[in-house]
């Protein structure tokens, strides 16, 4: 199948280009002045990597959004601004849409609004209404489509793209949105990340980090422990050989017992399965979201 797909992938992407209804992207400018007030100076972190940090902001309107500064495009303004153009196209349901940047003392990615925060915010703040089972289902299916979108449909390929339960960002309707991609190195050449392929050898060669990545957030969502800071105690649990036999003690307490038994494994299975591959997972990101896709319609039938 991930053949016929990879011979396919110039007529997906033409006919992808020829449907959107707006081809310019609405993206706009924002003062680095009205940023740096929003976001308190930079000190409301929400999440930082080696591909910069992102920040909460709280603009004057009452609008929350999240702010990413850009470390790698810091080699030259005409390469941050083609990012700006690439990132505004993309539009899918499960990625965080682009609306603004700057280009004051910062180079800085406005996005949509994250008043519900980060799905690792409601996995672990006590505060925050505990996500039910179907969520926590949907939100695993959610990022495998994006994934998959960035696959088939990014032109040209990502250059990075990071899953983590820090940079998924919840709506209010719990829908998940990926927040941490990007097209452009810092020399303006579209390049992938050690381990990440591009869109089309994704197609022969499946993207073992991103599957791997996919494989730990499933975990997440089951047991709600985090798997970030360096702690493996997640990873080593799933690859252990009688991992089964301690299932219910790994569940997340918040579950309760309102979850499909039968889901929950098949879940599990899923996780264990791009984890265990590593960087030569035996699935590709559109095989495992349609296998999710598929065991959700069959036990909503």
């Amino acid at each position: 199948m991930d053949r016929l797909i990879r011979k396919i992938r110039p007529y997906l992407l033409a006919w992808h280009h020829r449907s959107r209804s707006s081809p310019e992207s609405s993206v706009r400018r924002f003062s680095y002045k009205d940023i740096k007030r929003a976001t308190d100076g930079f000190h409301r972190i929400i999440y930082s990597n080696s591909h910069g940090a992102a920040y909460r902001a709280r603009f004057q309107n009452g609008e929350v959004a999240l702010v990413k500064e850009v470390k790698d495009l810091n080699q030259g303004k005409d390469n941050f601004l083609k990012e700006v153009q690439l990132l505004g196209r993309l539009h899918h349901r499960h990625l965080l849409a682009l609306k603004g940047f700057s280009t004051g003392h910062k180079r800085l990615l406005v996005y949509d609004n994250i008043e519900m925060g980060s799905l690792k915010e409601h996995l672990n703040d006590p505060l925050k209404t505990p996500l039910n089972w179907r969520t926590r289902l949907q939100i695993a299916i959610g990022v495998a489509a994006a994934l998959e979108y960035l696959l088939l449909f990014s032109n040209p390929p990502i250059y990075h793209v990071s899953v983590s339960a820090s940079n998924i960002m919840l709506d209010e309707n719990y829908i998940a949105k990926i927040s941490d991609v990007g097209l452009i190195n810092s020399v303006g050449a579209n390049v992938t990340v050690p381990h990440s392929s591009n869109s089309e050898d994704c197609m022969d060669h499946p993207c073992g980090n991103l599957t791997f990545q996919l494989g730990v957030l499933i975990l997440e969502l089951i047991t709600g422990q985090s798997s970030e800071n360096g702690s493996t105690d997640l990873i080593q649990w799933i690859q252990e050989s009688r991992y089964r036999s301690s299932i219910q003690k790994m569940i997340d307490p918040d579950l309760g017992n309102n979850y499909d038994s039968r889901e929950l494994k098949n879940l599990l299975a899923v996780a264990r399965l791009c984890i265990k591959s590593g960087d030569k997972p035996k699935f590709s990101i559109p095989q495992i979201f349609r296998y999710l896709q598929k065991k959700a319609e069959n036990t909503c039938n």
